[in-house]
C-alpha cells in the first residue's frame, strides 16, 4: 500500500537527481551558502561547511601532482551521479576520453576515472568509505580517502580496498615531505 504522493518512497533515479542537481545549481539562494552541497539519493540537500586551511592546500596539491604525473583532467568538487545520490568528491581526475563522453555541465552521469575525498575532522569514515565505494560503483575506475594529517590514502576499486594503485603515481607524492 502506497503512502501518497506526498512522499518518496524509493531511491530517485539518476535523470532526476541530475535535473534536480541543475535545479540547485542555478537557485539565486544557494549561491550565497558556503561550503559544498551535495544531494542524497532521497532528494534531501546536503550542505558542508567550507574547508579549512589543511583540506585546502591537500587538494591544491592533489591538482597539482595529478596533473603533473597523469596530464588529463582535474576537476575540484564536481557532482556525480551516484547510488548515494550527487555527491562530489574534492578532487576527480578524468582522461581526454571521459571528458568527450561527458558534455554535460551539471552533475556527471558517470564517475570520472579516479575521485579522491579528502578527509577533514568533521567527516565520519564510515560516510566517507561508503561515498568512495559509491565513486566506484558509479563507474571510477578507483576512489581514494587522502587522510592530509596522518599522510595516508586508502584505496578502493571495484573488488574493495586495495593496496597499490593502477595510475602512473605514488601516492606518497600527495603529501609535503
Amino acid at each position: 500500500m502506497s503512502a501518497g504522493p506526498e512522499t518518496i518512497e524509493a531511491p530517485l533515479d539518476g535523470t532526476i537527481l541530475a535535473r534536480r542537481w541543475e535545479e540547485l545549481l542555478r537557485d539565486p539562494l544557494l549561491q550565497e551558502v558556503a561550503g559544498k552541497v551535495e544531494l542524497t539519493q532521497w532528494g534531501e540537500i546536503l550542505v558542508n561547511p567550507p574547508v579549512g586551511k589543511i583540506h585546502g592546500l591537500a587538494a591544491a596539491r592533489v591538482v597539482t601532482v595529478l596533473k603533473d604525473r597523469l596530464g588529463g583532467h582535474p576537476i575540484v568538487e564536481v557532482g556525480i551521479v551516484t547510488a548515494q545520490g550527487v555527491r562530489a568528491p574534492g578532487v576527480a581526475w578524468c582522461s581526454d576520453a571521459f571528458l568527450a563522453a561527458h558534455p554535460e555541465d551539471g552533475a556527471f552521469s558517470a564517475a570520472p576515472e579516479l575521485c579522491i575525498e579528502i578527509a577533514s575532522p568533521s567527516n565520519a569514515l564510515p560516510k566517507l568509505r561508503e561515498k568512495a565505494q559509491a565513486y566506484v560503483a558509479a563507474g571510477a575506475i578507483e576512489a581514494w580517502i587522502l587522510f592530509p594529517v596522518a599522510k595516508t590514502v586508502e584505496m578502493f576499486g571495484a573488488g574493495g580496498r586495495i593496496g597499490r594503485t593502477v595510475f602512473a603515481l605514488d601516492p606518497a607524492d600527495l603529501f609535503d615531505r
